[in-house]
Formats: structure tokens, sequence, C-alpha cells
């Protein structure tokens, strides 16, 4: 059976309600009942101990490693001056043979090694640790980010809703035009082909584009070609109405004085160049 809305930020808001700390975690492993737990004395900030938080917990981390440091160097001198004075002020003193300090020096090394390895091992287990506590890390605030969303959902989709009602409401009566009237697929089926024959006219137009210049040319060159052919066109017509003027005036009886004095003209000048030919 599926949860509802409120099911689940129930559940969430009441997860993050409990305070998560690394400190506070670790107390029902250490202690089943813990006591007061006294003031602490270190300089390490307090508030870093109440929340910590990663850079805290790395300054603590390396402040206790100083400190263990130097109480592990205080307690080793501290123990040697007793013993040392134990073995002398003893009755009998404790004389201590070459041969015994060898065979501890041996049980020594063999405990430095097993140490060494422990500390291998249990700095392994850090880094596992380190980097499975920055995981949940990460995957906590992931989960504070979606559970924040999540809180907005509602006040959102009323809001959408409400939006949905008033566009609704504001709707335009459908066109008569079946095409504004098509689902989603419909629609976009219908864009993709408008695209289509887009992208082929603009590719049309972009031939044209770069026909354009020849074109140009070839236009210019016509235009060289058909001047003289308007001049001839014009004398012609020029000498048409002239003939048919001629031809008006001829039918009134000028035409036929104007054509006897031409012959007559054009006979002088022959006889005159025949003359002046034979001269």
């Amino acid at each position: 059976m599926e949860q509802s809305y409120e099911e689940v930020l129930a559940e969430l808001s009441e997860l993050q309600s409990q305070e998560l700390s690394i400190i506070r975690l670790s107390e029902p492993i250490s202690v089943s009942n813990p006591p007061d737990l006294p003031k602490r004395t270190s300089d390490v900030s307090s508030d870093a101990f109440e929340n910590p938080s990663p850079a805290s917990l790395a300054a603590d981390l390396s402040h206790y490693k100083e400190l263990f440091s130097k109480l592990r160097f205080s307690y080793l001198e501290q123990v040697t001056k007793e013993k040392f004075l134990r073995a002398i002020v003893g009755d009998p003193p404790q004389i201590i043979e070459h041969q015994e300090n060898v065979e501890l020096e041996a049980q020594l090394v063999a405990i430095k090694a097993d140490l060494k390895v422990q500390k291998e091992e249990v700095a392994g287990i850090v880094e596992e640790l380190e980097a499975r506590g920055r995981e949940l890390s990460r995957r906590y605030e992931n989960v504070s980010l979606h559970t924040t969303q999540l809180s907005t959902l509602p006040a959102e989709i009323s809001s959408l809703q409400d939006t949905l009602i008033t566009l609704r409401a504001q709707q335009i009566k459908p066109s008569a035009n079946p095409e504004l009237s098509l689902p989603l697929p419909a629609t976009l089926d219908l864009l993709s082909s408008r695209q289509s024959e887009l992208n082929q006219l603009n590719q049309q137009l972009k031939t044209l584009q770069n026909a354009l210049p020849r074109k140009m040319r070839e236009l210019e060159m016509l235009e060289r070609e058909l001047k003289p052919l308007e001049m001839q066109k014009a004398g012609t017509v020029a000498a048409a109405k002239e003939a048919r003027r001629r031809k008006e005036e001829g039918e009134r009886g000028v035409g036929d004085e104007l054509e006897l004095k031409g012959r007559w003209y054009r006979g002088v000048e022959t006889g005159l160049t025949e003359l002046l030919g034979e001269s």
C-alpha cells in the first residue's frame, strides 16, 4: 500500500527531529549509563563539542593526538624512573643482567611489530569510517534538501491548480482551424512537418541568393544588347510613321508631287555626277 504525502513527510520530520551526533551516538556503546560528565578543561571549544562539525572534529583529533603523545612520553618517563628507583632501593636490590635486556629487547621488537600491524589496521578502519561518514553526510544533506522541497510541494501544487483553474476559465473559445485544436503529439508532428518545409524553403532561398549575382550580370548584358535594338526599333517606328505620313499626303495629291521632285533631283544628281566624273 502506497504511503500518502502526509505520512512520508511525518516520518521524515520525525527522523530529522532526532539529533545526530557522533559523540552522542558513541555513548550507548562506550557507557551503558553514562555519569554526569565533568566540565572539560581542555582548550578545545565547548561549542564544537556540543555541535560538532567536520572542521571541529578534525581540530579535536589533532589536539588529542598531540596531547596523548605528550602524556605517553611523560608516562613512560615516570614509569621508567619508578622502576629504576625500586630496583636500586629494593631489598635485595634488583640487578638486571645483560641477557635479560637482550631478551626484553627481542620481546619489545615483536611487540612493536604487532603494534605496528594493529595501527595499520586501525588506520584502514579509520579511513573507511571517514569515507562512510562523508557519504552518510552527503546522503543526509540530500535527504534534508528533498524534505524541504517536499514540504513546499503542497503549496506549489495548490498554487498551480488555482492557476490552471484560472487559465481554463480564461481560455479562448476553440478556433475554427482544426490545426489549432490538435493534441500535443499531433501538434509536434505538424510542427516538425512545417519546420521541414521551412528548412526546404530556406535552402531554396539560399540557392537563389547564391545565383542572384550571376543573374544580375546576365541582366546587365541583356540590357546592353537591348539598347541597340531599342534604338533600331525607334528608328523603325519613326520610318513607319514617316511612311504613313507620306502615304496620307499622297492620298491628298501632295505625295505625288514630292515624288516627282525627288525623281527630278535624283536624275539631276546622276547627270552631274557623270559629267564631273568624265571631266
